[in-house]
């Protein structure tokens, strides 16, 4: 059963950060998170979406990302939503990060923090937009 289900608009630009930051608060809030769980979902959705903001439309393009988030007594939920070129991230091969940072391959830090920080992470491609879905389960 759904607790509520709250939703935000950002155009493909960063500066709109600050914005999905009280969106993504305002949302732990509401769900009783701990400070430091609070930061990891600030950090993984924030790197999930800024992805959509610099790679999804092509330069110069103004594009919209969504974000919507649910919640029950099992988990909390976030949809991240766009209709720019196809990605899916879950493709990535795993960040091997044991290796010293200077043979370490550039790029895919970001979906191996959310990988890290969330429950389960699933992409799919549905008329004209890509949708990741991200879930942490409820400590409660």
């Amino acid at each position: 059963m759904e607790k509520y289900c709250k939703h935000i608009r950002l155009s493909n630009d960063v500066q709109e950060i600050p914005l999905l930051n009280a969106f993504v608060d305002e949302i732990c809030e509401l769900n009783g998170l701990d400070d430091m769980t609070t930061m990891q979902m600030n950090l993984a959705i924030e790197e999930a979406v800024v992805n959509v903001m610099n790679y999804a439309y092509p330069e110069g393009t103004k594009g919209f990302v969504d974000i919507t988030s649910m919640s029950d007594d099992e988990c909390l939920q976030f949809v991240i939503s766009d209709n720019g070129k196809p990605f899916d991230p879950t493709t990535k091969e795993e960040v091997d990060t044991t290796l010293p940072v200077e043979e370490r391959r550039i790029g895919g830090l970001g979906i191996f923090l959310v990988r890290k920080m969330m429950d389960n992470v699933k992409y799919e491609y549905k008329d004209g937009q890509n949708i990741l879905t991200l879930r942490k389960k409820s400590d409660k």
